[in-house]
């Protein structure tokens, strides 16, 4: 399938990864890009010499492009990006931060860049900027999250007809929700929940088992009365926090609450004490397969579905 994406990246399929703390590394990266997408090494929370060991880790498994995920607010962003534009990686998401500073940078050392942008302000303003093609996130995303749905920013977002390649993420779970994105005009999708149903994934057993048996209510989304909503799998976490939230407790105390667990939940299986960062379409998540067999499926669902939409009205 061709797309502006796919001809940016060199790409067979307009899927890229998301670049997911303690879950993006270079095992799952490479099979994602040896599937035809486009894999991502995420970087949040890990050691300069961690990500170097991963690139050339993922260097050995394909020799096909991908990426990585820059936190733009992490300690060490500037020795990561240094490091990024040495090992020529294919292209860049970027989030947690301003992008258009560093888009010269990666520019010059011949890496792609996409932000992560969460309404049609800063799109204007990063591809004004110079960005290779930037990703809209809806609030339907696991992690970190804005403040408009996915439906909404698709309508605002593709309604002013950018010059580069636009891509949708936020709830992005199967083949027809990636065609109803190529339908409102997007060139590719971003997806991270449905990569951690994946063999390939370091997440641990325990927090892909919670992913699979979650329903569509089974979400829920801390922080949002503060300005930083995450959302993940409820659990006793979420009711703590939110209790404390409600109740007003200072943000130094807040986020002295959340620190590491991400860690807990994802990478080491804490699914009650830890949090398990997952997208609101949580029913149609419900098994673990290879990353080459998960592309081929939502690649068949999609063009099932492009298919059916063409013959809308006929």
């Amino acid at each position: 399938m061709k797309t502006r994406l796919t001809e940016l990246l060199g790409i067979e399929y307009p899927i890229i990864q998301g670049g997911m703390a303690w879950c993006s590394d270079a095992a799952l990266a490479a099979a994602v890009s040896n599937g035809g997408g486009a894999g991502i090494i995420g970087t949040g929370g890990r050691t300069t010499e961690w990500v170097e060991e991963q690139i050339a880790k993922a260097k050995s498994l394909t020799a096909k492009p991908f990426g990585c995920n820059v936190m733009l607010m992490a300690p060490n962003v500037k020795d990561i990006i240094e490091l990024i534009c040495k090992e020529k990686v294919a292209f860049v998401t970027l989030g947690a931060g301003n992008p258009v500073p560093h888009l010269a940078t990666f520019k010059a050392a011949g890496v792609k860049t996409i932000p992560v942008v969460p309404n049609v302000k800063l799109a204007k303003r990063i591809a004004a900027a110079g960005a290779d093609a930037f990703v809209i996130e809806g609030m339907e995303a696991g992690g970190h999250i804005g403040t408009q749905t996915t439906m909404a920013l698709m309508e605002n977002v593709l309604a002013n007809k950018f010059d580069i390649p636009v891509l949708v993420a936020g709830g992005i779970g199967d083949g027809r929700a990636i065609a109803a994105a190529l339908l409102m005009g997007a060139d590719g999708v971003q997806m991270g929940s449905r990569f951690i149903l994946t063999d390939e994934c370091p997440a641990h057993p325990k927090a892909k088992a919670a992913i699979c048996a979650a329903t569509d209510t089974d979400s829920a989304v801390t922080g949002w009365s503060r300005g930083h909503g995450v959302r993940s799998l409820a659990n006793a976490f979420t009711k703590l926090y939110h209790e404390k939230e409600i109740a007003g407790v200072p943000m130094e105390e807040l986020m002295a609450l959340g620190t590491g667990t991400n860690r807990m939940g994802i990478f080491e299986g804490d699914t009650v004490n830890g949090t398990v960062m997952a997208g609101q379409s949580l029913n149609v998540l419900n098994e673990i397969k290879p990353c080459a067999q998960v592309i081929a499926d939502l690649m068949k669902e999609c063009e099932a579905t492009l298919a059916r939409a063409a013959q809308i009205g006929k």
